[in-house]
């Protein structure tokens, strides 16, 4: 008796342990920083750096002589939310030629976090219960003058 009690706080403590763990996950670019360090200002251009680096991971929005190279991990415990634990960002510039204006790079502390401001979304119109919405259309279907309603 005393030895499947002891197996059992043994399982439960393995079953516990593995939920704490975590899991780590890497997302988008791995960037290898002697590679990054190589690309120079004035001296590299598009085809250089795609040469380099590869494709990046996404041109900027309103301008595409920007490439970013994004690299993120992160660390989620059982069902929460994903915590990221580093993030890297390589920013290319480059100007109308295609060369290399300037490279900066910066990490997690540009990461904002928006959090909404309520969990009802407001709306025009009639503000009516759970119960107006279920019921009230009874006794207003066929009735004479009312729009759907015919005479014989």
């Amino acid at each position: 008796m005393a030895k499947r009690s002891t197996a059992a706080i043994i399982a439960t403590g393995l079953a516990l342990s593995a939920c704490s763990a975590g899991t780590r996950d890497h997302r988008g670019f791995v960037i290898d920083p002697t590679l990054a360090e190589g690309i120079q200002v004035g001296v590299d251009n598009k085809d250089s750096v795609a040469k380099t680096l590869g494709r990046p991971t996404f041109t900027g929005q309103f301008d595409p002589n920007e490439w970013y190279y994004v690299s993120r991990d992160t660390v989620q415990l059982a069902f929460r939310d994903p915590k990221v634990t580093d993030q890297k960002v390589l920013r290319v510039r480059f100007d109308q030629a295609g060369n290399v204006t300037s490279v900066e790079k910066t990490g997690k502390e540009l990461i904002a976090k928006v959090e909404p401001t309520g969990d009802k979304t407001p709306t025009l119109g009639r503000k009516r219960s759970f119960f107006d919405e279920l019921f009230g259309n009874i006794g207003t279907i066929a009735q004479p003058g009312l729009p759907g309603s015919q005479r014989q």
